[in-house]
């Protein structure tokens, strides 16, 4: 189909187009978003919205808005808002129903406040205690540090943080735990590792502390030994031993790499005794005022007062000896056991 032809030609220059002005102009308002309502004794403040003072381009400076230079939001007045306000009174709710219930329930098998006392503990008392369990040959004095309480008539003993030589349950139970961890590596890099084996060394050390609680205590019941603190004091005591332990299985297995015939050879060996006997001689110096109680004072608890009461000669000489037969023979028998891994 073509195209039909026409007979007048296209003009040269096409006429100006011309658009419709409109008549009445109308402003749009500007719209934005209003303010979140304020509490009644902050009228004026907001969370990103400017005052407007002035004309538009007051939002913007440095007193009208709530967005500062950096486009960011203004917190100034978080806490004063009710919503925060009501978030933090139940946070401090919920922590007061967790405490009293750790108390209520907790607090039946053990004596929260009392174990507290062996947790106060400063860096510059955890550095001494370590150099006296590994060095105690030449440490004095050994008696632990009294104060008396507002009525004068009783007395307690310092926490670890004002006395070196009160038992502390921080060194202990981190003992413990380093004990598993490495006992489990050095395992794994002799190539004997498996799963299984964090769990046997988990339960070995409990049931070594366990054993142990149960043969002091049932000296001590034997001998008619008794104080406010006994217990905690005797786990204090018998966690220190991991200590030694530590230091055995390291050098150890540090001779055994530089072919000094360290594990099973006699530089183990004599690593080992010399951490026993260091461990020996702490508990045979520290228990003393536990197990062989009189009227100096000894025999007094964390929140209790003396014992009241002197022992006679021939008991005297049967503690002496329990302490020493605990010190030394109990102690090797565990540790022992314990490098055995």
């Amino acid at each position: 189909m073509q195209r039909p032809n026409y007979s007048n030609p296209p003009p040269a220059h096409s006429p100006p187009l011309h658009h419709p002005v409109p008549q009445h102009v109308s402003t749009v308002p500007q719209l934005r978003s209003p303010p979140p309502p304020q509490p009644p004794s902050q009228p004026h403040s907001g969370y990103g919205y400017g005052q407007q003072h002035g004309g538009p381009g007051a939002g913007a400076g440095a007193g009208g808005g709530g967005y500062n230079n950096n486009m960011g939001p203004n917190f100034n007045n978080f806490m004063n808002d009710p919503t925060a306000q009501m978030m933090g009174q139940f946070g401090k709710t919920a922590y007061s129903a967790g405490q009293e219930y750790v108390e209520q329930n907790i607090g039946r098998f053990v004596n929260v406040s009392a174990l507290k006392h062996y947790f106060n503990v400063s860096n510059s008392y955890v550095g001494t205690k370590l150099y006296i369990v590994l060095f105690p040959w030449w440490h004095r004095p050994w008696s632990r540090q009294q104060r008396m309480s507002n009525s004068g008539q009783d007395g307690y003993y310092l926490p670890p943080r004002e006395d070196i030589n009160s038992p502390d349950m921080y060194i202990p139970s981190m003992a413990l735990v380093t004990y598993i961890l490495l006992s489990t590596l050095l395992a794994g890099l002799r190539g004997a590792f498996h799963p299984e084996l964090l769990g046997y060394n988990t339960t070995l050390a409990l049931l070594v502390l366990l054993l142990e609680l149960l043969v002091i205590k049932s000296g001590t019941f034997l001998l008619s030994i008794s104080s406010s603190s006994q217990l905690l004091d005797l786990l204090a005591y018998s966690g220190y031993k991991f200590v030694g332990v530590i230091i055995s299985l390291l050098a150890s297995e540090l001779l055994t790499h530089l072919g000094l015939g360290g594990r099973g050879g006699w530089a183990g060996w004599l690593v080992f005794l010399y951490c026993f006997g260091a461990n020996a001689f702490f508990l045979l110096r520290s228990l003393r005022y536990v197990l062989l109680p009189d009227q100096g004072g000894q025999g007094v608890g964390v929140g209790g007062g003396a014992a009241g009461y002197t022992v006679a000669r021939s008991q005297k000489f049967r503690r002496t000896q329990f302490l020493f037969v605990y010190s030394y023979v109990v102690q090797f028998g565990f540790m022992l056991w314990l490098s055995k891994v």
